[in-house]
């Protein structure tokens, strides 16, 4: 049915909720909340010279729209925000940053607990510390507690009464107490335990004069073994307070954000601060913000972030007041269970912490764009290269290419990957399981996966003309198709997509006996490139990108199928106890090599499964 905009602007509910623009052919390119659907919706439909570019440009295309009415403006912030999320529209400001941040749980909801990095945060009764910004810094203080504390690190469940014969190699060289065993000291335990968390809520200082109090006592009563080790912990703790660096005396937790801006880019720099101290910071470019304000920017990033966040502060700090920071600081204050303050500072310590970030933010967008600027160019100057050398009437813009991988004619796999301006883009790459060919046959192989890429994509043009479906990726076609191997299966590929009626320039990507890209084979020549040229590298790149590619799908399969062919025949296991094998264990091999005690310990295991698990691999010997 044709969508009347104006008749349908006139149904618009005078209630809070959600929007969604939508292009000619159904395509989401904006969401939007409003306090007043009826107001906000209309607002884009009127003429005004006033609006941005951006907005205009928006307004332009869309063809339809429907809304959401929401009971509360904070359930239409969270919906909005998930809508963008999920759809990514065009003309929304999108963090392309998706990661969940690592933190360290402590698990003081079990009798002996332990401490390990975690990207799940759950409502257990444990004790999360973070987010860290890197895996490797959560690494370290893991190093550095273990270091300090001999507690357990397995996941033996105690609570419930399981235990070892003889304690791990951990118990050995002083790494662990062997709670496993049920003679170690409860308290004795929960003390380390309190002061792990001690040091972790950043209170090293106090940490130390504990210690020291405990260093003084054992040496008064002439252990001086115990003494000496006191006084390693406390030199360690010394050490990592000086690379500390306080920032606040309030020792409370805030998240900075500051903001720089050059063109139509915008950096966002947060700074993660725990009980006065920096704890990490992260960045996020946005691209396109060119016809917003800052308060815009700030509202779209917030929104976004805090969105997939696990932990959200006492306090953040934000550089620009924008329109619904009342209703977001509410939705924070409702996510953390308790107030939340969102703060503009204007002056005083707050204000230099402020400038910090902002000072940081502007480094990062200046190195951003010099770093985008010089792979821009590079890229350009190496497509200029190739285009000259393959005789190309224009720069190819979108390049694929194909690999197979196998070993010994098993679990045939083949890849596509995908440039685009000279980049790759993982996004578009493709995995083909290879169906028709039996054994180690690269040619037929090579065929199949071609004409498999190039049919899909004829249906889905035959399907977008016809209005059936959307754009979809295999619908674009390359101006470059590369194949990986010689005049053999470039010959192949040429003649698969000449009996399509498709005319794309083939060539393939050859290595010299050293396995080292040497050129490429066009029009049955080999053209050799200047080593470290432009091009050269380029080509290289997409050999190495394609192979690896190949390579990891073939790994997973080959990984697949050894599981399942070992472990499917063993009576009494199913899916789930074989997930709980491999997680507790790490591998087959290592499940093989298992003592009994070990594998009753595994989650979901009991005696009758276990022994059989333990007699199946020992039969097989």
């Amino acid at each position: 049915m044709h969508f009347n905009i104006d008749e349908e602007l006139k149904k618009l509910p005078d209630r809070s909720g959600v929007y969604l623009m939508k292009d000619d052919s159904g395509q989401i390119i904006y969401v939007g909340k409003a306090i007043s659907l009826k107001k906000r919706v209309r607002q884009y439909f009127q003429n005004s010279s006033s609006k941005a570019t951006k907005v205009r440009a928006m307004v332009k295309n869309i063809k339809e729209f429907e809304y959401i009415i929401t009971d509360t403006e904070v359930e239409a912030l969270i919906l909005e925000a998930n809508l963008i999320k999920k759809h990514k529209p065009k003309y929304n400001v999108l963090l392309r940053d998706d990661k969940q941040y690592p933190y360290i749980k402590v698990t003081t909801n079990e009798t002996y607990p332990r401490v390990f990095k975690t990207r799940n945060i759950k409502k257990d009764g444990a004790k999360y510390f973070g987010p860290y910004t890197s895996s490797g810094a959560v690494n370290d203080t893991l190093d550095i507690i273990r270091n300090l504390y001999p507690i357990r690190t397995c996941k033996m469940n105690i609570d419930k009464g399981q235990r070892k014969k003889r304690p791990c190699l951990n118990y050995y060289i002083g790494k662990c107490m062997a709670p496993c065993q049920g003679n170690v000291d409860e308290k004795k335990y929960m003390d380390m335990i309190n002061e792990i968390i001690m040091f972790l809520n950043g209170k090293e200082e106090k940490l130390v004069q504990i210690i020291e109090e405990k260093m003084k006592m054992a040496s008064k009563e002439l252990d001086f073994e115990l003494a000496a080790k006191y006084r390693d912990k406390i030199m360690s703790l010394k050490h990592i307070l000086e690379k500390q660096k306080i920032v606040s005396t309030k020792m409370v937790d805030q998240d900075i954000i500051g903001m720089a801006r050059a063109m139509d880019e915008s950096c966002i720099q947060i700074f993660f601060v725990r009980a006065g101290k920096v704890m990490g910071r992260e960045h996020f470019i946005l691209d396109d913000t060119e016809s917003m304000n800052r308060g815009e920017i700030l509202s779209a990033f917030v929104k976004q972030f805090y969105l997939g966040a696990a932990y959200v502060p006492k306090e953040v700090l934000i550089e620009e007041d924008f329109e619904d920071r009342e209703v977001v600081e509410k939705w924070l204050s409702e996510k953390r269970g308790s107030k939340v303050y969102m703060k503009i500072p204007k002056r005083g310590d707050r204000n230099q912490l402020m400038e910090m970030v902002r000072t940081n933010a502007m480094n990062v967008l200046n190195q951003y764009s010099d770093r985008i600027k010089g792979k821009t160019l590079e890229a350009k100057e190496a497509l200029q290269q190739l285009s000259e050398i393959m005789g190309l009437e224009a720069l190819p813009i979108r390049i694929e290419a194909f690999d197979i991988s196998n070993i010994q004619g098993v679990e045939s796999v083949g890849s596509m990957v995908v440039f685009q301006d000279g980049q790759k883009v993982p996004r578009y790459y493709r995995r083909f399981k290879i169906k028709s060919v039996i054994g180690s046959n690269d040619y037929g192989s090579m065929e199949e996966i071609v004409r498999r890429r190039f049919n899909r994509g004829i249906e889905e043009r035959r399907l977008i003309k016809n209005n059936k479906v959307k754009m979809k990726s295999f619908s674009v076609f390359p101006d470059i198709i590369m194949i990986d191997g010689g005049k053999g299966q470039v010959n192949i590929a040429k003649k698969v997509i000449d009996k399509m009626g498709i005319d794309i320039p083939i060539c393939g990507l050859v290595k010299d006996e050293n396995h080292r890209t040497r050129g490429i084979i066009y029009n049955n020549k080999e053209i050799k490139l200047p080593v470290g040229s432009k091009a050269f590298n380029l080509i290289t790149r997409i050999q190495d990108e394609a192979h690896r590619f190949a390579i990891s799908y073939h790994r997973t399969l080959r990984d697949k199928k050894v599981f399942k062919s070992v472990l499917d025949d063993i009576k009494g296991i199913g899916p789930k106890r074989k997930f709980e094998l491999l997680k507790a264990l790490g591998s087959v091999e290592n499940i093989r090599k298992a003592s009994l005690e070990e594998l009753r310990a595994v989650k979901g295991m009991n005696n009758i499964s276990a022994e059989s698990v333990y007699n199946y691999f020992r039969q097989r010997r």
